[in-house]
């Protein structure tokens, strides 16, 4: 038996070292067995109310105890729905995932050139390819080497699934929020058509007009911020997918080559992927590719 202040307490010595170990006043359980006898079972529902309670109340207290408006003007929105639908599923991937995440630079000189210069064969005007349509079909060409990059995993009966289908996602920037629609079936169009439906899944995305399972059956995602600006950053891994491939924006740069000093076109790169299911230096490799196909391999010329 035990007492605090005017209370008797009845419970096991198993019961109450329970208790001490997560730091809790037996008093303040109630007891569900006759006589309100304390069991290991209310001390564990107790601990779990706490918890539940605890972080209901993280959602809805202001951070520190205080309202923002206590310090200045503010202006309150609700969390745009698109928003809404994807932070717990970045939060589930996040942690979940144990994610690494790779830089790199790609020297991308010819391939800009090349892309600058593409002309129409019969009326000779200019004919405009975004650079993602080629990073979108060396990816392709990496997943066909690398088919650990374009699997998921199964953890409940312990399996990866290897997908023989190349469905490309992209993130796409619209006023609503990022939405990730998959380009189907890459490894079968060629540059044009690429830069084609990339043109036209925006343009849905952006009027809300994209049917919802287009979010969903891609081998890897690509996250581009080259319109933007800015560098290396780490991208989440969209579930279930197990990798996504940053792309910054590209710049001028001075390169010793050749024991002289050259301009070259550099592309930063970021890879991030599952090390459950990719280690580094498969992911070391899978950077090399990208960086032969898109510097030095004219492999892409064929498919314009």
């Amino acid at each position: 038996m035990m007492t605090s202040k005017n209370k008797i307490i009845s419970a096991s010595p198993k019961a109450r070292k329970l208790a001490r170990e997560f730091g809790t006043e037996i008093s303040r359980i109630k007891g569900t067995e006759r006589l309100g006898r304390v069991t290991e079972d209310d001390i564990k529902l107790y601990i779990k109310d706490k918890i539940v309670s605890k972080n209901q109340n993280k959602q809805i207290e202001p951070s520190h105890g205080y309202d923002h408006s206590e310090f200045g003007e503010v202006y309150i929105k609700k969390i745009p729905r698109i928003k809404k639908i994807a932070g717990p599923i970045l939060e589930k991937s996040w942690s979940e995932i144990p994610h690494v995440t790779q830089h790199d630079e790609v020297d991308i000189t010819e391939m800009e050139n090349f892309r600058k210069s593409l002309r129409d064969l019969y009326t000779g005007e200019k004919i405009s390819i975004t650079p993602l349509a080629f990073i979108m079909r060396a990816v392709v060409k990496a997943l066909t080497d690398y088919p650990n990059f374009n699997s998921s995993l199964d953890l409940k009966k312990e399996n990866i699934i290897y997908k023989k289908y190349f469905h490309i996602g992209v993130a796409v920037d619209t006023p609503h929020g990022l939405m990730v629609p998959k380009i189907r079936n890459v490894d079968t169009k060629d540059i044009t058509k690429i830069a084609k439906e990339l043109k036209q899944v925006t343009e849905l995305c952006k009027e809300l007009k994209i049917d919802k399972k287009e979010f969903f059956g891609g081998s890897i995602t690509i996250s581009s911020l080259g319109s933007i600006g800015g560098s290396f950053f780490t991208p989440i891994i969209n579930q279930p997918e197990v990798a996504i491939l940053g792309v910054g924006k590209s710049t001028n740069k001075r390169i010793f080559n050749n024991n002289e000093y050259e301009n070259r076109i550099i592309l930063p790169i970021s890879l991030s992927y599952d090390h459950r299911v990719i280690d580094g230096a498969e992911g070391a490799r899978f950077c090399a590719h990208l960086k032969e196909s898109l510097g030095k391999d004219f492999a892409y010329k064929l498919a314009v």
